[in-house]
């Protein structure tokens, strides 16, 4: 499996030159969209060469519109976007969750709505929706953990995951494609992950756990985000990493874009 750490050029000339049936899904913490004032147009520039993103930590659907805009600025192509129908957190926190992609490569299919967390085992409950890319139809599932003032919270999340994969890939008997992106604040080096890697779907993670995937003030600093699929996903073609937009510019790159890279996999459509 090849894992990869890319400047936003090298990626760029990868997918320029790429055949039409592959496909690029992505996952990316945008820090507080809709409420931190960013530079929209680097963003655009960002996540230009994915089909589709995950975003997480969406703060306001103006926001997202605001990615869109740039988006079919940047690409010359059109894009389009859902986002959740309400957010979810604590009473003085909340974030939605929403996915932008090209309407040319990829097709919106349904809402799968929220994890069903009947026993609160997650700070803000999962969100997932149905999409197809060429022949590839599956459910996007997003996620952004908690991080709290104590480590063992962020493990007993991880703990809950295979509760969520079950949920959603339950909703659809038909339905096997089940990705699960988003922010974990934790290395899936973990053994919190331990009950989704060994889930009898053959899970794995797809993002490696030497790739930094946090922006700290002075360099790339944790690996927090990841991508999990399991056996059914027949379509991942071993292709995974980082995008790396920073150009060494960590402390431009938090205040302008955000503090975390967008993670992705390659896939056959």
């Amino acid at each position: 499996m090849k894992k990869l750490i890319l400047s936003f050029f090298m990626l760029f000339n990868l997918i320029s030159f790429a055949v039409e049936n592959t496909g690029y899904i992505s996952s990316f913490n945008i820090l507080r969209l809709g409420a931190n004032k960013k530079d929209y147009q680097k963003v655009g520039e960002v996540l230009a060469p994915f089909d589709i993103v995950g975003l997480i930590e969406v703060f306001s659907e103006n926001g997202v519109q605001k990615v869109v805009d740039s988006l079919e600025k940047t690409t010359g192509v059109d894009w389009d976007y859902h986002i959740s129908s309400y957010p979810v957190g604590t009473k003085k926190y909340k974030e939605y969750y929403a996915f932008v992609f090209k309407t040319n490569k990829v097709q919106f299919l349904k809402s799968r709505g929220y994890f069903k967390d009947k026993n609160n085992d997650f700070i803000r409950e999962p969100y997932g929706a149905d999409f197809k890319i060429g022949n590839m139809d599956f459910t996007f599932v997003l996620l952004h953990s908690i991080y709290g003032d104590k480590k063992s919270l962020r493990v007993a999340e991880a703990m809950a995951l295979p509760k969520v994969y079950d949920y959603f890939q339950n909703l659809d008997k038909k339905e096997n494609d089940i990705i699960i992106g988003g922010d974990f604040n934790l290395s899936v080096r973990d053994n919190g992950f331990k009950n989704l890697l060994s889930h009898k779907d053959s899970i794995s993670y797809c993002i490696s756990p030497n790739l930094k995937t946090t922006i700290g003030s002075k360099g790339l600093a944790n690996q927090y985000d990841n991508i999990f699929i399991s056996k059914y996903t027949s379509e991942f073609l071993g292709q995974s990493g980082a995008l790396d937009f920073t150009n060494g510019n960590y402390k431009k790159s938090r205040e302008e874009v955000s503090d975390h890279l967008p993670i992705f996999i390659k896939v056959d459509v």
